[in-house]
């Protein structure tokens, strides 16, 4: 097969390989001879469209044509154009809920805390309260990871740097320490170490009440301007705090206390066809057996919503979600910026043309699970079953704003590749063969053997294998990079 029609309803194929001009392409017992060339990902027309119809994919429209456009013809960004615009109105339809697939029975290796908080690493972190105390926590994160290779059960000692923490004012300072104290409380995380500089905004006195109740021999402070050698104090802090880590030991925990987040970055036209359906399938299994996983990256459900809102449990939940879509409208909107600047140049060349293009594969991430609960950005997951989460496209962010919500690892499916890595392991799925290949110490899994010919089951499965092994304690391969960072979303002045 070399080029696939996803919907009966689609007027598009998408290229499954490079195909030339001429070429006489057979789609659902059509033969199409291209006008163009025709890249993998891209998208050829399989009927006359005229201009101002839509041109659909996925059996959704994803913009309307911007001329006429001929049978077997390119159709990208020179002749389509998006049909998006600002806030609506929207009606709940709730359609009924799909048969999930069998549950599965199945255990991992994990930490198993107090109040019954389930880890998948038993890491000691370093958070700074703020950016200037960045190389006394990188300094203090190589002194740990020594204490540590005499320990057993502990993972790994990481310093979560961020730039920020001072000259913040409202909701930036307040999101700050929201987000810094969701990453102290991770069920990730053995011990903490937070350190301060102390004449910063959200200087650790002030941290501590954003961070509420702690256990003191699990969370410990350290202010850098109030000791004479700091890096000496951070070791002896570590010590203590290694000791406490150390009691931690991995045991069988139940695929139903697995958090996982579900996120794309660098996606191109094979994404909505391989990786984002199969981490769909997944989500689906893990939340038929009695776990949880949140989807994010809010623009890029607009185009998409409707398939998510009509899958509210309730009507309650349908106007939480119609608030994520329109608030974030407004937030571009705020800033004079149009809601429909997206895809990124990289999506584009790999066949991604609008942002309902983009949004329809997107979704896809979600299966198709009711939609139980919508997260604000910094809030902890509460439900089980899918849940939406306010937070941007930026794989940075919104890697971030997953794990601060409790997620203890991340599907992150690529098209075109990216090595980032977040304070949780990121699983890498890769959309395509020539990726996976390529890029091999990037890509965990690849998804392109869709198109080989391997079914969905098979590969669903094969991939919840490799999610418990990796929830066991086996490395990503951002893990084995040592690729661990965060980013928080920022909305406001800096002084």
């Amino acid at each position: 097969m070399k080029a696939l029609q996803i919907s009966k309803l689609d007027n598009t194929a998408v290229a499954l390989e490079n195909l030339s001009k001429g070429n006489i392409i057979k789609v659902n017992n059509r033969e199409i001879t291209l006008l163009d060339d025709i890249c993998i990902g891209h998208k050829f027309a399989l009927d006359n469209i005229k201009r101002g119809e839509n041109i659909v994919k996925y059996g959704f429209p994803i913009g309307h044509a911007s001329e006429n456009i001929f049978i077997g013809a390119h159709i990208h960004t020179h002749n389509l154009k998006t049909n998006l615009k600002g806030v609506k109105d929207y009606k709940y339809d709730p359609v009924l809920p799909t048969k999930l697939p069998i549950k599965k029975n199945t255990t991992f290796m994990g930490y198993r805390r107090d109040k019954n908080i389930i880890g998948i690493r038993n890491n000691i972190l370093i958070v700074p309260t703020v950016n200037c105390v960045t190389s006394t926590v990188r300094y203090l994160e190589r002194k740990g990871r020594k204490l540590c290779r005499n320990l057993k059960n502990i993972d790994d000692c990481i310093a979560v740097t961020h730039p920020y923490g001072c000259s913040q004012i409202g909701d930036d300072y307040h999101t700050t320490q929201r987000i810094l104290a969701d990453i102290v409380n991770h069920p990730n995380a053995g011990a903490v170490l937070v350190v301060g500089l102390g004449c910063e905004n959200n200087n650790i006195d002030e941290f501590k009440k954003a961070l509420g109740n702690f256990d003191g021999n699990r969370v410990k402070f350290l202010v850098t301007q109030e000791v004479k050698d700091e890096n000496d104090a951070g070791e002896k802090l570590l010590l203590q705090l290694a000791r406490f880590a150390n009691q931690y030991t991995r045991t069988a925990c139940h695929v139903s206390e697995l958090r996982v987040g579900l996120k794309c970055g660098g996606s191109d036209g094979l994404s909505g066809i391989t990786a984002n359906p199969l981490i769909g399938a997944l989500s689906d299994l893990i939340i038929a057996s009695g776990g949880s996983t949140v989807l994010t990256e809010v623009p890029e459900m607009f185009g998409a919503e409707n398939i998510l809102m009509n899958r509210a449990i309730d009507k309650r939940v349908f106007n939480k979600t119609v608030a994520l879509i329109n608030n974030f409208k407004k937030y571009f909107q705020r800033y004079g910026q149009v809601i429909y600047d997206n895809p990124s140049p990289g999506n584009k060349k790999g066949g991604i043309t609008t942002l309902e293009d983009k949004s329809l594969g997107c979704v896809q991430k979600g299966g198709q699970a009711a939609v139980k609960d919508v997260l604000c950005y910094g809030d902890i997951l509460k439900n089980t079953g899918l849940n939406l989460l306010n937070g941007p496209g930026n794989d940075s962010v919104s890697t971030t704003a997953l794990a601060a919500c409790g997620c203890q690892l991340i599907l992150f499916s690529t098209g075109r590749g990216t090595p980032w890595g977040t304070m949780v392991p990121v699983i890498k799925i890769a959309t395509n063969d020539q990726l996976a290949s390529y890029k091999s110490k990037w890509i965990d899994f690849n998804a392109g053997r869709l198109l080989n010919n391997i079914s969905m089951d098979n590969l669903r499965d094969e991939l919840f294998d490799l999610i418990i092994k990796i929830a066991s304690g086996q490395l990503t391969k951002s893990e084995q990079m040592d690729f661990h960072e965060i980013a928080i979303m920022k909305d406001g002045v800096t002084e």
